[in-house]
Order: structure tokens, then C-alpha cells, then sequence
């Protein structure tokens, strides 16, 4: 029984084929990225610093909405993560009881 020939593929599925993989290296970049920076935030929370957690945050913040702008995450999912960690950060901050 002869072996099935490979499935022809026109030009423009070879270009769509390869658009599709340089996109796929940039978000997952881009997504490192912003697991590095939120880990970031966490140890500092973690370390107890406070001015360090609010510059980290302040950086991650940046990054999460500039992804969220180029479509690499949805707008609900930036906000989400973007309320998290300053929930995050702010819980080291003492409570003012008025």
C-alpha cells in the first residue's frame, strides 16, 4: 500500500504558516516577560518592601497594558491581573481605620 503524499499547500497557507509562528515566539515572549514582573512584585511583597513593590508594580502594570494594547492579552484579562497585584501591594500597606 503506498504511503499518503504530504498535503499540497498553496502560498498563501505557507505565508499564513509562517506569520503564525513568528506571532507565536513574540506573545509567548511578551508573556514571559510579564511573569517575570509579577513575580518581581511578589517577592518584594513577600521581602516586605515597599517602595521596591511599588516600583515593581508601577513596571508591571506598564507592561500588562502596552500587551493588552498590542492584543497579546484581552482587556478583562489585563485588568484582572492589573487589580491583583495592586490588591497585592496594597495589602502591605497599614489600614487607616477612620
Amino acid at each position: 500500500m503506498p504511503e499518503k503524499a504530504a498535503p499540497k499547500k498553496n502560498k498563501s497557507a505557507i505565508k499564513r504558516n509562517r506569520q503564525t509562528q513568528v506571532k507565536t515566539l513574540k506573545n509567548r515572549s511578551i508573556k514571559n516577560m510579564l511573569k517575570t514582573l509579577s513575580k518581581g512584585v511578589e517577592n518584594e511583597v513577600a521581602g516586605k518592601s515597599r517602595e521596591g513593590a511599588g516600583v515593581a508594580l508601577k513596571k508591571v502594570i506598564s507592561a500588562i497594558d502596552k500587551a493588552a494594547k498590542k492584543g497579546v492579552l484581552h482587556k478583562n484579562t489585563a485588568s484582572r491581573k492589573i487589580s491583583r497585584l495592586t490588591k497585592l501591594v496594597n495589602s502591605m500597606l497599614p489600614s487607616e481605620a477612620a
